[in-house]
């Protein structure tokens, strides 16, 4: 990687991209290989957000390539409030070689990047989930054994693991469609970027609000849930605007035959998707989220090896 920071999928070109999964597929087959390439380095986890996938895979990651794992609480950091980001950043880097933040505003992952001298991967934002995106497209070339030209249609939510799924295709040469309602389309913005970088890969980006026609042809269906962390009190209204939304057997039979499903977790079951999809042999999504340790550890690699941290000011 020729980036000191992985923020959003966009950080990585593609032959970057498919470079990490081989990594990570190697990680994954020989675990001895590399249980001390980062030997003594320290690695802060902010999460201002509730996890079980992003804290695990982080900390077991970390550990398992000798090196360890610092939890900073909302209550213990409060960016923004108890202390400035600038001044989080300064004190972070003089004693650790890595920060994950899992937070709310994108502007925070990108401020914390800014002030700190240690690479800062970012874990979640309102705007970009990149390491999923990592996990995901992993997945899917696991089990496709390839990922240029094929479709991936995510049905629901155009929120920040949309972005990052059009981002991530853009660059690896996936055709990514989103179907959702017209009121909660992906960012305007971010769909056009993912509609530039797929020009030099031939991907198709595309929006469309009717769930049949999304998933037709497609080798890969993904949902997510339809309302996020933060968005409890739509949750209702949300219900309402995307139950014909709902990724079922019914839906899933218009994809090709062998199409696999994925989604992110964690699952509302009977909300987003049915116990019928979600626990059949089409679904993937237990793959998918043990590939969050194995990305994620090849990304760690790749940004910390060189770190210096508290060793830099020496």
């Amino acid at each position: 990687m020729k980036a000191t920071d992985f923020l959003t999928v966009r950080d990585m070109s593609g032959k970057e991209i498919l470079a990490t999964f081989s990594l990570a597929r190697s990680m994954k087959a020989n675990r001895r290989k590399y249980r001390n390439v980062l030997d003594g380095k320290t690695l802060a986890l902010i999460l201002e957000k509730p996890s079980l996938r992003t804290r695990t895979s982080f900390d077991v990651g970390i550990q398992q390539l000798g090196g360890f794992s610092l939890y900073l609480s909302p209550a213990e950091i409060s960016l923004g409030k108890r202390e400035s980001i600038h001044d989080v950043a300064k004190n972070l880097e003089r004693m650790v070689e890595g920060i994950m933040i899992r937070t709310f505003a994108h502007q925070i992952v990108l401020d914390l990047a800014k002030y700190a001298d240690v690479p800062v991967i970012n874990g979640l934002s309102d705007y970009s989930h990149p390491c999923q995106a990592m996990a995901d497209f992993m997945t899917i070339q696991e089990k496709k054994k390839r990922l240029k030209g094929l479709k991936l249609c995510y049905v629901g939510d155009g929120n920040n693991v949309a972005h990052s799924l059009m981002f991530a295709g853009a660059r690896l040469g996936v055709h990514v469609t989103v179907a959702c309602p017209p009121e909660y389309k992906p960012n305007a913005v971010a769909t056009e970027q993912a509609k530039e970088d797929a020009k030099e890969t031939g991907a198709c980006i595309e929006i469309v609000h009717d769930p049949a026609e999304g998933v037709r042809d497609a080798d890969a269906v993904y949902t997510d849930v339809w309302a996020s962390m933060g968005q409890e009190a739509e949750a209702d209204e949300r219900k309402k605007i995307f139950l014909p939304y709902q990724v079922n057997s019914k839906l899933m039979s218009k994809a090709k035959r062998d199409a696999i499903f994925l989604h992110c977790l964690p699952a509302h079951r009977g909300d987003e998707v049915t116990d019928e999809v979600i626990d059949s042999r089409q679904s993937v999504v237990f793959d998918e989220a043990e590939n969050r340790l194995h990305a994620q550890k090849a990304i760690l690699y790749q940004l910390m090896k060189k770190a210096k941290g508290a060793r830099r000011k020496e």
